[in-house]
């Protein structure tokens, strides 16, 4: 199988069929740092990342929203000192699709560089 990382985002348009709860248990194995979160009912991808300072943070906080802007998909992105939360999931769909686990993928590519 293909690495997340290294697929390629699919478009997703309305009625775009949501990860099954198989594919969920296969995907978050190659992202064991992001946890399934439910916010306002919608399931989530997050994942929380530290850094020594503000700058820092602020600058993946740039990164990403450049990775999501390429894509066209997009996360939410909060960035405090020290740290950024990244939470994807496909808003069209109002869930989880396979593109939500290949831009966390290539989010955390984005941090180990």
């Amino acid at each position: 199988m293909t690495e997340l990382h290294q697929m390629q985002c699919e478009a997703c348009r309305v009625g775009a069929p949501q990860v099954t709860d198989e594919e969920l248990a296969t995907f978050i194995e190659e992202i064991p740092d992001w946890q399934p979160v439910v916010e306002e009912n919608i399931l989530k991808l997050q994942r929380e990342f530290s850094f020594g300072n503000f700058v820092d943070a602020m600058a993946f906080s740039q990164q990403v929203g450049e990775l999501a802007e390429s894509f066209g998909h997009h996360p939410a992105i909060l960035t405090e000192w020290g740290k950024t939360t990244v939470t994807w999931w496909t808003h069209k769909i109002q869930g989880l699709h396979k593109t939500d686990f290949i831009m966390a993928a290539k989010t955390d590519r984005l941090h180990q560089t």
